[in-house]
């Protein structure tokens, strides 16, 4: 049972006061007395909590120029050309008539709302949804490694590389492993000095 349900039940079921019910239940005389007089036009229809969303909205475009829009994705489909949202927006910018020309998503949304545009989930990349985190400190790691060679090492027979490490930091929810962290340079460092390790 809703609050208005409950309102409009006391007032018109068991005779109590507005002034009573709105002080019981927490709220101003004046919406009780707007459930009241909405029950009384609509009967149980007033139950329901209305939606709060704004009757007009002076950003909206007029439809007109949806229409529009919808006519040159038509338009241009049946020729054989391509019908995107920037390509229509391209043919509205050329047309005199217009002063506020839509954005391109401002188009694409017209498109999808007139059921043009099909969704298509499975072009979404496989690991689009796994992100890069780890459970706990020092799990996970990322370096980045320029691999430069070194000067005059192309007259060698093989040329000796020489790796930089740029930055190698640990991605973790919680610590900072420092210890860890200088230990896997270090390590890293040597390797690559003593050339023990491919790359």
């Amino acid at each position: 049972m809703s609050l208005a349900e409950l309102v409009i039940t006391s007032v018109k079921v068991e005779g109590r006061s507005k002034s009573e019910v709105a002080r019981d239940y927490r709220i101003s005389r004046y919406w009780v007395q707007q459930l009241v007089a909405r029950y009384e036009a609509e009967g149980t229809a007033a139950f329901q909590p209305r939606s709060r969303r704004p009757h007009t909205n002076p950003r909206a475009l007029p439809p007109e120029l949806e229409d529009r829009i919808v006519r040159l994705r038509k338009e241009l489909s049946k020729q054989g050309w391509d019908a995107g949202a920037s390509t229509i927006r391209i043919h509205l910018q050329r047309g005199p008539t217009l002063t506020r020309i839509p954005s391109t998503s401002t188009i694409w949304r017209i498109l999808t709302r007139r059921g043009f545009v099909t969704p298509q989930p499975r072009k979404r990349p496989k690991g689009a949804g796994i992100r890069f985190c780890a459970d706990m400190p020092n799990e996970r790691w990322q370096a980045d490694i320029a691999h430069l060679n070194r000067p005059g090492s192309v007259q060698r027979s093989k040329p000796l590389r020489n790796y930089t490490v740029c930055r190698l930091e640990e991605r973790a929810s919680g610590g900072h492993g420092g210890h860890a962290q200088s230990q896997a340079l270090e390590a890293i460092a040597t390797d690559l000095q003593s050339g023990s390790r491919e790359l």
